[in-house]
């Protein structure tokens, strides 16, 4: 089976391709195991640093549908298309969010649809395709209410996808994925980008922000159970997931200051001391929209795991890095 990943030089798209060599198999149409004979890294940087005969980096534009009829062909059983512009520059850049985060996913499904063999695609979606006033349990089919151009750009590539199953294209599977936290690195233009610094900034002996009240909620979810997830999402034969392809992710429900407590409990009260409140509006007013609590039921029942605790989550990130 040849295996692509949009996005794969990126945080998350790099971790699934280690995964997927060390795992060496995914399911096929039948749902047997089959193994990788190649993964297609594809991003508009060059993925480096890894190496192993089964892989192969492409670099260019995500938005290209030359380049993305080039690299889907009939030999292609899965697509992890990861690649997307972030929650902040989505909002500050319209044109740009709109390119990556709306055309290229229609692309993406068209070079699909032209190679006629429908392979499975995971689509990672995102908490931001929720907002306003909400339930106090936000359910999968809840209705998509986004209020960021980044949250409407991602429910609109929801329904293409479920369309293009609908019509027997593609085999589709949409991952709503919760805030990822600790993301190692510098910070990105992510609205939640925070989330991460204000414990990874810490850790690393440096100061770092908090834009939001001590009492906003956040729905999170670690790398590696983000990485599992995609698998378990890919693997799943698709009468289980049936007509709603949509699956809110199980995560964890913590508050800013539960978050900073568990800092100060993994790695000491000097280092959550180094956490600073500037109340930023513009990122308080998108994520308060949010939700932070979540019926994942449905998502559990066909073998997705959350994080137990946030003190594991710093823990984990910890041995990780």
């Amino acid at each position: 089976m040849k295996v692509v990943i949009t996005g794969g030089a990126g945080f998350l798209g790099r971790r699934l391709a280690i995964r997927l060599l060390e795992k060496g198999t995914l399911a096929g149409p039948d749902g047997s195991p089959l193994p990788i004979d190649q993964l297609i890294l594809l991003d508009v940087v060059a993925a480096g640093g890894l190496s192993d005969p089964r892989l192969r980096a492409i670099q260019g534009d995500i938005a290209d549908p030359v380049l993305l009829r080039r690299v889907i062909d009939a030999d292609v059983g899965a697509v992890f298309h990861l690649a997307a512009v972030v929650s902040g520059q989505a909002e500050a850049d319209f044109d740009l969010g709109m390119r990556v985060n709306l055309d290229a996913s229609r692309h993406l499904l068209e070079a699909c649809r032209a190679a006629g063999h429908c392979p499975r695609v995971i689509f990672t979606s995102s908490v931001a395709v929720y907002g306003g006033e909400l339930p106090a349990l936000v359910r999968d089919d809840t209705a998509l209410t986004p209020r960021s151009s980044y949250g409407v750009q991602k429910a609109m590539g929801e329904l293409l996808l479920s369309d293009y199953t609908r019509k027997g294209y593609v085999d589709g599977r949409v991952l709503r994925l919760p805030t990822i936290v600790v993301r190692p690195g510098k910070p990105n233009k992510a609205t939640s980008s925070f989330a991460s610094g204000i414990i990874r900034e810490p850790l690393n002996g440096e100061e770092a922000v908090c834009p939001v009240p001590l009492d906003t909620r956040l729905w999170l979810l670690s790398p590696r159970r983000a990485v599992a997830a995609l698998l378990t999402g890919h693997d799943l034969a698709g009468a289980a997931l049936g007509d709603d392809r949509a699956v809110n992710l199980p995560g964890l429900s913590v508050t800013v200051r539960e978050m900073i407590d568990a800092l100060s409990r993994v790695a000491g009260a000097e280092v959550a001391a180094r956490i600073r409140h500037e109340p930023d509006a513009t990122i308080t007013r998108i994520v308060g929209g949010w939700p932070g609590g979540w019926d994942t039921a449905r998502a559990e029942a066909l073998g997705f795991r959350g994080d137990g605790e946030f003190d594991a989550v710093i823990r984990a990130y910890l041995e990780d890095r």
